[in-house]
């Protein structure tokens, strides 16, 4: 079920992170920017997504991919960073590119300005630009769910941008991922008001604001048990992810846990970056178990003083 029929590697976490990272003593270039720099060259930007997230909660792991040209290459590890890290690493061994400066032919009309197909214009480069012109996080794609036959499989994946989420459905993961991109290439342009992208993204929420906060939700957060049978968590971090300005994003696993339970993680876009996970009898169950996680860990840190 690769994304293309290209050919893919797999790096896998077994050692610490930097004994992974190509040495670079004069220009001290991570393996995601030098892929970068090739792609930007090449005019052929690389694309990460997130295939898996699996594990408990205290022991996540992580798998990306990563597309570039023709090169399709994956990364497992302990957090998304290293996973897409170590699919950074092999996509460069798999192009048998080093740590110097990199060579390339630069393609011409293109000069890493985002390609088009057909005049339809590629939204997967368009947002990777955007992000770059403007120092926001690079688009994240996730595959939420494959379904179908072998002969007629059918992939939906998500794109996040900042606190924007969209997602599609495709007969493959690159279709799905370039529709979720055109999706929210059009939703960005909806919340501007016209074509040209103005749309900026909220300043991230810190836990020292949370503390700081004396706005209803958050103080009967601090007053209350979140021990009451039926409680309905997830409106609770509805209400409050509203009245403190973060996003909550909740991702179903595949597996289930040993004792067949479902399982998700609830990711919160506060800063830094809450992840929680949940289980249950059902997919709204588990999703009611990691707004309660998240809701405990808030309680936490917002009472901290």
């Amino acid at each position: 079920m690769n994304m293309s029929q290209s050919p893919t590697v797999t790096a896998s976490a077994d050692t610490s992170l930097n004994s992974q990272e190509p040495e670079s003593p004069s220009l001290g270039k991570t393996p995601l920017q030098i892929l970068h720099e090739y792609g930007t060259k090449s005019g052929n930007l690389p694309v990460y997504l997130m295939e898996k997230a699996e594990g408990e909660a205290h022991q996540p792991s992580f798998v990306f991919s990563v597309e570039i040209g023709d090169v399709s290459c994956t990364g497992q590890g302990p957090s998304k960073k290293a996973a897409k890290h170590h699919a950074a690493v092999a996509a460069l061994n798999m192009l048998q590119i080093d740590t110097g400066p990199v060579n390339v032919p630069v393609k011409s009309k293109s000069n890493g300005v985002p390609a088009e197909t057909n005049n339809h214009p590629n939204a997967v480069g368009i947002l990777q630009e955007l992000a770059l012109q403007r120092g926001w996080r690079l688009p994240e794609y996730t595959v939420l769910m494959e379904a179908g036959p072998p002969h007629n499989r059918e992939f939906t994946v998500t794109c996040r941008m900042e606190s924007l989420s969209e997602k599609a459905v495709g007969n493959s993961k690159k279709a799905a991922k370039k529709a979720a991109a055109e999706r929210m290439v059009s939703k960005l342009q909806s919340l501007s008001g016209c074509s040209e992208i103005t749309w900026t993204p909220k300043p991230s929420v810190r836990f020292e604001n949370l503390r700081n906060s004396s706005a209803e939700k958050i103080c009967l957060l601090r007053r209350n048990p979140l021990s009451i049978p039926n409680t309905d968590y997830i409106q609770m971090m509805l209400e409050l992810s509203k009245e403190q300005g973060f996003e909550v994003t909740y991702f179903d696993i595949d597996e289930l846990t040993v004792n067949g339970q479902y399982q998700c993680l609830a990711e919160l876009s506060t800063s830094p970056v809450t992840v929680c996970h949940g289980t249950g009898i059902s997919c709204s169950n588990a999703h009611n178990d990691a707004a309660h996680s998240a809701l405990q860990y808030i309680k936490i840190m917002a009472s901290i003083k």
